[in-house]
């Protein structure tokens, strides 16, 4: 197996080279005392104490919080690629031969030197068991040899990757009393046999240069060695006694020892659900933050994510468990701050919309990329701008998503192709971001950002429909426990009108995730589509509390209490969503409406005019704004421009031919120019796609007695008089006398003149 990591040696842990630190020079003896509180100040104390001495700074990665989680963590805990022994073997495993050091080794030359013609002991071997079967995702077995490995080092570093394994197996409980549990804070020493050898679950013998090398132990030649004890402990008294006993060794936890133990140690706890202690685990706040070896401007020492970054992101995530959104914020926005490579941060921002599109534009451009990855700081930088909400900034975004596809050969790849559906479905382009969404799918089999887009462009095509309910089939059938499949389950029931049945999986889809944004609007919709108006102001008003960077809960509800005859309060709810958002073509038409409610037509007439020219930055179908284009003649028409408010119409009238809105607007301003004929043509159009429109039909009645009191009928149909007219039809009659009619009906020029 090539692929796996090479092995590691375990002799350098005992060195303190890439390993825990001593605590002998580094924290206090009677480390355990902090058992009383699970805060990392004590972790940071002596982080602060390694620094600020020269001679434990080699042994200070593993409390360093500008590294990753392999230089922070243990390292030498896994297999590491052995030299070649002066005598060949047969059967060496394929990793012993490999020379690519995955793991970044930081032993010296000496060390280095010192492995060669050094032969695998019992030790190594589980190691490099206990490793091979990580990578080959055999846990269980992993689990196995691990803990007797532990068992026989008592050896923190395998202790770290022993709760590693128990964590990918889902034992948390497991992992995390490993991990708070106290051990040596440095390997014991070598125990010695009969014969002068050290023994420490197995044999070393002992060059000139003083360090252990590992020898072949046969159980048979000579009785077991004796293990360094464990150390159980069960409450925080034995804890006491256990640091007065070892006073002089040092004892301490594991989470004291390393970054990444106590960061590891948080995870258990949350996923325990034991917010309140991992929270403790963590710090309510930064431990790290103002001191002279953290912020933004210092860059990764190893070139991977800054485990201080990561643990910022696990705060953010117990933030939102004890429903505190603000904090939540702040931590994400702080771990993105300290390593820009914190994805999962960027993406709890931006789809939980926690920040308002303004703000994510600005935080996303003030990002340290330069500083954190000059060499790929651009690459960066665009990826996160193809996912920033589009209401702004139209050309940077385009730019952007040109730049990937030419600059960096990402025309194919998901993350990018969403950015362009994202657009397309932003700008009202249904059949467009389908073909795209469709594309993303075939690449991937589910892309959890494609799918809400992909599952709302069936639902606005409705000739589409049958094909939404078999793909929400399809996605229950294959996994059930995504809450996407049941969102798509519940647009599907919206698009047939069964709203009830709808709200019942929307609920479900909010139960599995309760940052799904798009469920619980999708559940306030339902409420409005039934005309349960109160109901979806309340809907509405969650939403608005839970993603208080989106405006669109706040011009849903202004929209409801416009229909709820409420102006005050749509004012107030359409001005807070206008603050948060001003690029919503949408949001201005309906503050637009708000105002020609009140009179303001030469205000709402600007409305107007700006959403359709914010609709044209977009590059949106012009026919999506048709309802827009008609408040906009019907400004111009209570402003008593009837010319332009004409042009409006009959602008309309070529988007949509059978807008019976903008028919029956288009014969009052005909009706208002006095242009009785057109005007009733407009209102016989209208009734022929509506017939039952009383407003019109009384239009009609008054365009109809109009014209019958002018007799512009007969003007039409007699230019030259009535008598004139009388006079051509008898002499027409009169050549025709003594002809058949044809169909035998004889008709005469008084029924000429009846017709």
């Amino acid at each position: 197996m090539p692929a796996t990591p090479p092995p590691p040696d375990f002799h350098a842990a005992q060195s303190g080279v890439g390993g825990f630190s001593s605590p002998s020079s580094s924290r206090p003896r009677h480390s355990l005392n902090s058992s009383f509180s699970f805060g990392p100040q004590s972790l940071v104390n002596s982080f602060a104490e390694a620094n600020s001495s020269i001679a434990s700074n080699a042994r200070s990665f593993a409390l360093d919080p500008n590294r990753s989680i392999l230089p922070a963590s243990p390292m030498r805990s896994s297999p590491r690629m052995a030299r070649r022994a002066k005598t060949t073997g047969g059967g060496r495993h394929p990793l012993a031969m490999d020379n690519t050091d995955v793991f970044q080794d930081f032993g010296d030359d000496g060390m280095q030197e010192d492995e060669e013609g050094r032969e695998w002991g019992m030790v190594d071997r589980m190691r490099l068991w206990r490793h091979d079967a990580l990578m080959q995702h055999l846990y269980e077995t992993a689990a196995f040899w691990g803990d007797k490995v532990v068992s026989w080092t008592n050896d923190p570093n395998d202790a770290f990757w022993l709760a590693q394994t128990y964590f990918l197996t889902h034992q948390y409980s497991r992992a995390e009393r490993l991990l708070t549990r106290p051990f040596p804070s440095s390997p014991p020493p070598p125990k010695k046999a009969p014969d002068g050898s050290s023994l420490n679950g197995h044999a070393f013998s002992t060059d000139a240069k003083g360090k252990d090398r590992e020898t072949s132990f046969d159980p048979s030649a000579m009785p077991p060695p004796p293990l360094p004890p464990r150390i159980p402990v069960h409450g925080a008294g034995e804890m006491i006694d256990l640091a007065t006993e070892y006073e002089g060794g040092g004892v301490a936890r594991l989470v004291d020892m390393s970054v990444a133990c106590r960061y590891l140690a948080a995870q258990c706890q949350m996923r325990q659900g034991k917010w309140h202690d991992a929270t403790e685990m963590l710090g309510e706040a930064n431990p790290f933050r103002g001191s002279a070896n953290s912020g933004p401007a210092i860059p990764n020492m190893d070139g991977g994510i800054k485990i201080e970054a990561s643990m910022c992101h696990l705060r953010g995530i117990l933030m939102i468990k004890l429903n505190r959104p603000n904090q939540a914020k702040n931590c994400f926005m702080e771990a993105l701050s300290l390593d820009v490579k914190c994805y999962e941060s960027f993406m709890h921002l931006v789809s939980s919309e926690m920040l308002t599109p303004d703000e994510e534009w600005d935080f996303v451009q003030s990002l340290a990329y330069r500083d954190q990855t000059p060499e790929d700081s651009e690459f960066v930088r665009l990826m996160y701008m193809s996912r920033l909400r589009k209401y702004k900034h139209p050309e940077q975004h385009a730019v952007a998503r040109r730049r990937l596809v030419e600059d960096y050969g990402l025309g194919d790849n998901p993350d990018v192709l969403y950015s362009f559906a994202d657009a397309l479905y932003g700008q009202f382009r249904w059949a467009d971001c389908l073909a795209i969404t469709t594309r993303i799918l075939g690449l991937t089999a589910v892309h959890a950002p494609t799918m809400p887009l992909h599952i709302a462009c069936l639902h606005h095509i409705s000739r589409l429909h049958s094909k939404l309910f078999i793909l929400a089939h399809e996605l229950v059938e294959r996994e059930p426990e995504s809450h996407i499949s049941w969102y798509a389950v519940g647009v599907w029931y919206m698009s047939v009108k069964k709203y009830s049945d709808a709200r019942t999986y929307f609920s479900k889809t909010s139960l599995m995730d309760p940052r799904f944004s798009p469920a619980w609007i999708a559940f306030a919709h339902t409420f409005a589509l039934e005309g349960e108006h109160d109901h979806a102001v309340t809907a509405y008003s969650t939403c608005s509390r839970m993603f208080s960077g989106s405006h669109l809960p706040l011009m849903f509800i202004g929209m409801e209490q416009i229909i709820l005859s409420n102006p005050q309060q749509a004012d107030e709810a359409l001005n807070a969503a206008h603050t948060m958002c001003e690029g919503d073509p949408l949001l201005a038409n309906e503050r637009g409406v708000m105002a020609f409610s009140h009179g303001r037509y030469e205000e709402a007439l600007a409305l107007f005019q700006d959403a359709i020219n914010l609709a044209q930055v977009t590059q949106t179908s012009e026919i999506a704004w048709a309802s827009t284009y008609v408040n906009l003649g019907t400004c111009y028409r209570k402003l008593d421009r009837l010319e332009e408010a004409k042009r409006t119409y009959k602008r309309v009238l070529q988007l949509d031919p059978r807008n019976a809105t903008a028919l029956a607007f288009l014969g009052i301003v005909h009706h208002m120019l006095n242009e009785i004929d057109d005007a009733i043509i407009r209102y016989h159009e209208t009734l022929s796609i509506e017939p039952i429109n009383g407003h019109v039909l009384e239009l009609l009645n008054l365009a109809l007695e109009t014209s019958a009191s002018n007799k512009s009928f007969l003007k039409k149909a007699m230019p030259l008089g009535e008598d004139e007219w009388s006079k051509n039809m008898r002499e027409k009659v009169s050549k025709s006398k003594g002809k058949a009619p044809a169909h035998g009906v004889s008709r005469t020029a008084d029924d000429e003149m009846s017709i």
